[in-house]
This record gives structure tokens, sequence and C-alpha cells, in this order.
């Protein structure tokens, strides 16, 4: 228990001493000489006028102006709050700081290659920060939860979002259309296809944990053509919506004889490819 308070408190910026030192001066429930904090906290006595001071001139211990100086920490909640007001007002220099930079355009002659699932998650959450108009996207069930937040403050924003789903999900904020369910055998993997104001555009398997690939570009090459692929599949799922018995009748249902037959082409093409 011990331990996890010191490395939280590392994390707020605390030293190992110091954290060792805010903790005894805690545990003790009086104020401490610094022999005392030394003896309480492990801190070597060679350094530790050095760490109170410096935590009383953080504003982390009070001092009193006697001989010896005794030394009381803030109260934790004090603590805590002090430091949320300085993360926030760094946030809002570092947002001001940064303004300029996010607005200049991306360079458009560049696919960039995203690796782990985690790392490609995080680069479309950024992206759709960004989305003005439009999002469209291909996403299973399964992977849609590491995005929907963001998806949802677009939304809020005035971004229309239009999803195709390879399954059932519901989100209120946006327009789904179901596709039928795929086998990850049959397909290889979970992916998604993503484009954002027909200005940038992510693709990539999702469903390999670190071994994720995706590709993202603002390049015309690789977005227009993501962009029209997602709204093809609209169509079609369009097309099979009103047209559904006389399509099953034609294809078979959920259109498995047509996937299939395109399926056995591909792996035909692969083996022969010697792939």
């Amino acid at each position: 228990m011990k331990r996890q308070v010191y490395e939280v408190l590392q994390q707020l910026s605390f030293t190992e001493y110091e954290a060792k030192a805010y903790v005894a001066l805690l545990k003790s429930g009086a104020p401490l000489s610094g022999y005392a904090v030394a003896l309480q906290s492990g801190v070597p006595r060679s350094r530790v006028y050095d760490v109170l001071s410096g935590l009383e001139e953080r504003g982390d211990v009070i001092a009193s102006h006697e001989s010896p100086a005794l030394y009381m920490p803030i109260p934790p909640r004090e603590l805590i709050l002090r430091r949320k007001k300085a993360a926030e007002k760094n946030f809002s220099a570092a947002e001001a700081l940064f303004a300029d930079y996010e607005g200049k355009k991306l360079q458009k002659d560049n696919i960039w290659n995203l690796k782990g699932r985690e790392g490609i998650f995080l680069r479309l959450a950024d992206i759709i920060a960004r989305a003005q108009k439009q999002i469209f996207l291909e996403i299973w069930p399964e992977d849609i939860y590491e995005i929907r937040d963001a998806l949802a403050l677009a939304a809020k924003k005035g971004v229309k979002i239009t999803l195709v789903v390879y399954g059932k999900i519901s989100l209120p904020f946006a327009e789904v259309h179901e596709h039928y369910p795929l086998e990850e055998n049959e397909s290889g993997g979970r992916w998604l296809i993503f484009s954002a104001d027909s200005q940038e555009a992510l693709a990539g398997i999702v469903s390999l944990a670190e071994d994720c690939r995706a590709a993202w570009s603002a390049h015309p090459g690789l977005v227009i053509p993501i962009t029209q692929m997602i709204i093809h599949d609209l169509y079609l799922l369009e097309i099979l919506k009103k047209h559904h018995a006389v399509l099953e009748k034609s294809f078979g249902k959920d259109l498995c004889d047509l996937r299939r037959h395109f399926r056995a082409y591909c792996l035909y093409e692969m083996e022969k490819d010697g792939k």
C-alpha cells in the first residue's frame, strides 16, 4: 500500500525522498522536526532538510519559524486540488500554444504506417476530434467501444456520423447501417475503414492485438477510394434491404453463395502466387 502511495505521489511530481517525507508527516498526525522526519521516513539526514525545503517552497508542507523548525503537510485533498488546478492551467496554456500547429494542413503525399491496436484507435480518436462535417466508418461491434465517446463528441458538435457495422449496435447519435455478419476466418480478421470529411482516411486490421496494422493518410489516392468504397457499401445495403428476398433467392442467405464464390477466387489467386 505504501509503495503505491509513493508511486502516485511521484506521478504528481514528487521525488522519491519527497514522497517518503510527505507520507511520514501525514502518518505522524503532528508536526515533526527535520530529524524526526528523517527517522520516520528513511530519508537520509544529510538530505532531509533539502527535501523539506523543496516541499515547503512548492507549498506541499508548511514550516514553523522556530528552532528547530517543525513541519506539517498540507491535507491530501488540498494537495490534489492544487495539482488539478496546475494541470488545467498547463493544459490551457498548451492548447493556446499549439493552436497554430493544429491549423496546419496535413501533408498529402505520405501514407503512414500504424502499429498496434491501441495506437490505431488513439490515432482514430484524434482524427475524429478534427472532423468538421462528415464521418464514414465501417467497423465491427466488438470494436466500437474504443471510439464511442469520440464519435459522440463529434456528433454533438454537428458532425454527421454514418456507420456500416458488421452486426448489431445501438448508437442514437449516428446513422447506423447493419451489414450482415461475417466470420473472422472468412474475412481474415476484424477490420475498420474510416473517412473524415473526405480529407483523411484510415484502414486496417484491428483484431490482432499488438500485431494490428493500419494505414493513415490525407493522400487523395487513398482517401477518395476509401470514402467511395464505404458509400458503395451503403448503396449495396440499401439495395439488399429493398430487394432482400430476390437477392437471397439468387445468391443464398446473406448472399453466402456470392461471397463463397469470390472468396474461393481470392484463395485460388493467393495459392497460385505462392502466398
